[in-house]
């Protein structure tokens, strides 16, 4: 066979694909009568309600000297480790405000971080493909630098997310722009499964975490983020520049569980539902998106209307601890507070006093659920406190 009767043959079979999709998601779109604010608005619901310091910013950490594009807090809610543009991880006292590490990297190109689940080590990742991890309670080097402690190769393409599976140090997952996700042996150094890349049912594009990437690097074909379930850490979900997300069994890693299509864009964020059943995605479209992982079904779309023609990208997501807030930034500098069972912005932190002056690339919740940290390229972090008489929600 020639390679123009291959060429035509690959065409029409894409064609076929493409058409199958488009009559799945119009059977999909049938059997969705309404959405989780339609219903909820026919239950009589109200939207909550914020006043002027239910939501405040409590904490401005200054330390870095370029863009923050990463940041997470340890499971007991007091340190915050962030990663910049500098080629730094800073991990912050949240309480007082105080740096206790500042560590060089060896490659400055870092998209992501992590805090292990006992908290005593951090992970970070970046152009460079290498996940590295620095034990915290290292001695330094004769130059006052915290040495790696341990090196995770075998990405073909940067490291752009990583996560540790909840409750155990040893093990990580990280995505990259080589279209697959990965899960570590930390104490080894070693793979444990691969997902996605050659297999059929993963990404056709690479897997991300951090929307600003795409600034610096091709991203037309990556996996842009990763969220492992906390109640069921065996599950993770991936999002990815085919606009799609996937969700995968860490036992299985032929093949993913299922793929959800909607967006219209890159997926640049993907956050677990606190319940384990459904995620959220944010994606250059514009929109927030609500899946469930069970059906596979969209229940909702967070949507925002803009008077321009310029749509701003979702650069990042999180929930509130019981799942009614959602957290989501943007890449025109706002971060709305989403009602997530009325779809309604109950809150712009963007335009409150003492916000930030640039986008804000990255945000994550405390393990408590009582404080909002927020990393921007105005190379500062914000955290964001509960007060008044408004609880944590």
């Amino acid at each position: 066979m020639s390679v123009a009767e291959l060429k035509e043959r690959h065409m029409a079979a894409t064609e076929t694909v493409n058409s199958l999709r488009e009559r799945l998601k119009q059977k999909r779109l049938l059997l969705l009568d309404t959405d989780v604010a339609g219903y909820a608005r026919a239950q009589g619901k109200s939207p909550v309600t914020f006043g002027p310091t239910d939501l405040v910013c409590c904490r401005t950490l200054q330390g870095h000297t370029g863009k923050v594009y990463s940041l997470d807090w340890t499971t007991e809610k007091n340190r915050i480790v962030s990663a910049s543009q500098d080629g730094r991880l800073i991990v912050w006292n949240a309480l007082t405000s105080q740096k206790t590490h500042a560590i060089k990297l060896p490659c400055a190109w870092v998209m992501t971080c992590a805090f292990s689940p006992n908290g005593l080590s951090v992970a970070c990742g970046g152009l460079d493909s290498v996940c590295s991890i620095f034990n915290l309670n290292s001695p330094t080097d004769k130059d006052g630098n915290l040495p790696i402690s341990k090196m995770l190769s075998g990405h073909k393409g940067y490291v752009s997310s990583c996560q540790y599976v909840p409750d155990e140090d040893t093990h990580l997952i990280t995505s990259s722009g080589d279209q697959t996700c990965v899960l570590w042996d930390i104490s080894t150094g070693l793979r444990t499964s691969v997902f996605g890349g050659e297999f059929q049912s993963g990404h056709t594009a690479d897997v991300l975490s951090y929307d600003g990437s795409h600034h610096y690097v091709n991203t037309s074909e990556h996996i842009k983020s990763v969220s492992i379930s906390a109640s069921n850490s065996r599950m993770f979900v991936s999002g990815s520049c085919d606009a799609t997300a996937r969700l995968w069994d860490t036992r299985a890693a032929s093949r993913a569980v299922r793929t959800f299509h909607g967006h219209e864009g890159d997926v640049n964020s993907v956050r677990f539902f606190p319940d384990g059943n459904r995620f959220g995605t944010g994606s250059d479209d514009g929109t927030c998106r609500l899946f469930d992982i069970r059906t596979g079904h969209q229940l909702q779309v967070y949507h925002q209307q803009h008077g321009d023609n310029e749509v701003p990208h979702v650069t990042s997501i999180a929930f509130s601890i019981s799942g009614r807030l959602l957290f989501a930034s943007y890449s025109n500098g706002h971060c709305y507070v989403w009602d997530t069972l009325l779809a309604k912005v109950v809150l712009n932190l963007g335009s409150l006093q003492n916000s930030h002056d640039s986008r804000i690339s990255c945000l994550g919740l405390s393990a408590d659920g009582s404080a909002l940290c927020t990393g921007s390229w105005d190379t500062n972090l914000k955290i964001w406190a509960f007060g008044g008489h408004r609880r944590v929600i």
